[in-house]
């Protein structure tokens, strides 16, 4: 199956608790300094926004995201190696803009590593902004890492 008619395929649903397992090995993979299983339970027992993007019983990648008076809060985003820079990170990014949209949020608020040149260049494609930057923010093999913080208006 070509990437488009993947794509084409592709839902997104709620994560649950037995999604855990490949989530967090998909964390482990792609992060730095990845999320523990105890970190998304609590953030599905917080109620936060949480979702998989799937194709046919394949996890694809996930999001994670608060809501707050009028902003969200993207906390993480992951998406399986072999699948990032084809797409699947714009799509699953966008879905969360339009459920943020819906939920009548005004803005959508990330802190990303300056290392993490896909993900910057990803936000920037997208029409985030960099509004400012938190030292420190990020553990890191040689002490901390800062962390550029992005908004974009919804």
């Amino acid at each position: 199956m070509s990437l488009s008619q993947l794509l084409h395929h592709t839902v997104l649903r709620d994560m649950n608790l037995a999604d855990l397992a490949k989530i967090v090995c998909i964390e482990q993979r792609v992060h730095a300094c990845p999320w523990s299983c105890g970190n998304f339970t609590d953030a599905l027992n917080s109620n936060y926004v949480c979702k998989v993007c799937e194709a046919e019983g394949e996890i694809l990648g996930y999001v994670v995201f608060m809501l707050a008076v009028d902003e969200a809060h993207l906390l993480n985003i992951g998406i399986v190696a072999e699948y990032q820079r084809k797409g699947v990170g714009r799509w699953l990014l966008d879905a969360a803009m339009e459920i943020a949209r819906a939920c009548n949020m005004l803005r959508m608020l990330l802190e990303v590593r300056p290392s993490n040149a896909a993900a910057l260049g990803l936000y920037r494609d997208v029409g985030f902004r960099e509004i400012g930057l938190r030292r420190g923010y990020y553990a890191a093999d040689n002490g901390r890492e800062d962390a550029v913080v992005m908004e974009y208006l919804l």
